[in-house]
């Protein structure tokens, strides 16, 4: 078996994923390739698992490094799953564009990776690399899983489910991590809880939680409303408040998916709900310079071991080679699994994953509210798509014109204006756009 791990100079992230299958002792006989166009970041994630490997794995796996797109095709020939990290742009100078440009029109953002001005130009961005993959997937392993960390999920895994032939599935930690963090924030429990989650990714619903069979929602309900000291995690809870249901992702991820958090009409929201402003950029240097401290003792580290997380590369390859059935919320095509959500959505569902791959599972209709919320979403999300597609900037403006913070708080006119001005900032970042 062999596992081809596209962006392999995400260091942390690379440890986590390939660390966990060479912690998995059915599929840690493997090859895996590394992949990425940055040979300096490449050798370290090479030292690093090749530490974590003699340490933890016998040397059992046969790690190689591919540098640079003339290698893509070498790393990826006869590979059963490729996992795809990449970030298209990074932060200097795509991230900071994301930002920086946005703010002379008064729009300002916290994440701007998944939807937003700033995930549009993320997903416009890295739509012609994901799609060169797939030519190249289909050339070298067409029968490959690709598994999909990348953002902004739904608009990038819904373009390669509907527009390419690799088998592709989005994977996303924020539905591992719901249910428990909203506990925690409530001081309630964790132990014997069940849960049902569906929707879009990061914005995906708490449908319902028990424990030890007792429904517990009403009581999580009662105690958020209690709750009278700020905290980080405040849009969600207000989110549940109005609309009945927890989300998955970070309130400071919602913030900017609707249209009711930050505003310039009500500059006291973002002080009342806790909202980080430019969340993203300050994170992106505290890793930086985290990386400067870290780094060398997690890459050059002799004794280097690892222990497996939650995230779910490991256990879908698990499940899959050994036809042991685990369960995953996986980003898919909508095929009538979401009722009242469209066709073409990329949705997050519960899936079954054994041996015959992953099979997502039926949810029907959400609460009304939740999927009017969705669908708000998956408008720019699907515009998104059609840009890319096309190749038409009419269809950047529409993805834009639709996006529920940027309509809320710019007219057609700045949102045109504003669009123009990040194609022109991305230049090369970008094809051209008729």
């Amino acid at each position: 078996m062999k596992i081809t791990f596209i962006g392999a100079g995400s260091t942390v992230f690379a440890k986590n994923v390939l660390g966990d299958i060479l912690a998995t002792q059915a599929i840690s006989d493997v090859d895996i390739a590394l992949y990425d166009v940055d040979e300096r970041r490449l050798t370290e994630s090479w030292n690093m698992l090749n530490n974590i490997n003699r340490n933890i794995n016998q040397g059992r796996a046969r790690i190689e490094k591919y540098v640079g797109v003339d290698q893509r095709r070498a790393a990826l020939a006869g590979a059963s799953y490729v996992i795809n990290a990449i970030q298209v742009g990074g932060y200097q100078p795509c991230t900071l564009t994301d930002f920086d440009i946005p703010k002379k029109y008064g729009l300002r953002q916290t994440i701007a990776d998944t939807l937003g001005i700033g995930g549009i130009f993320r997903a416009l961005r890295t739509l012609p690399v994901m799609f060169d993959l797939a030519r190249d997937i289909e050339a070298c392993c067409p029968g490959a899983w690709l598994l999909n960390y990348t953002n902004p999920m739904a608009s990038l895994t819904g373009a390669m489910l509907r527009h390419t032939g690799v088998k592709t599935v989005g994977l996303c930690h924020s539905v591992q991590v719901c249910a428990e963090t909203l506990l925690k924030s409530v001081d309630m429990p964790t132990d014997g809880v069940k849960y049902h989650i569906a929707g879009i990714n990061h914005m995906a619903w708490l449908l319902n939680i028990t424990r030890h069979g007792e429904d517990i929602y009403p009581e999580i309900r009662r105690r958020s409303a209690a709750l009278t000291h700020k905290h980080d995690d405040m849009v969600r809870h207000e989110i549940m408040r109005v609309f009945g249901y927890y989300v998955t992702e970070s309130s400071e991820h919602n913030a900017e998916y609707m249209p009711y958090w930050i505003k310039g009409r009500y500059p006291e929201l973002i002080d009342r709900f806790n909202i980080p402003l430019d969340e993203y950029p300050r994170r992106c240097v505290e890793q930086i310079e985290q990386w400067r401290e870290v780094g060398e003792r997690l890459t050059q580290n002799q004794s280097l071991t690892h222990t497996r997380t939650h995230e779910y590369a490991s256990w879908i390859i698990e499940a899959i080679e050994t036809d042991r059935p685990y369960k995953i919320g996986g980003n898919v095509l909508n095929t009538g699994l979401i009722t009242n959500l469209p066709a073409e959505a990329c949705v997050e569902v519960p899936c079954l994953v054994d041996g015959q791959g992953i099979t997502p599972c039926y949810v029907g209709d959400l609460p009304p509210q939740l999927a009017a919320l969705n669908r708000t979403n998956i408008n720019t999300q699907l515009l998104t798509i059609e840009a890319a597609v096309s190749g038409k900037k009419e269809h950047i403006y529409h993805a834009a014109l639709l996006d529920p913070h940027t309509s809320a708080e710019l007219s057609i006119d700045d949102t045109i204006r504003l669009c123009d001005d990040l194609i022109a900032a991305h230049g090369d970042w970008l094809p051209a756009y008729r």
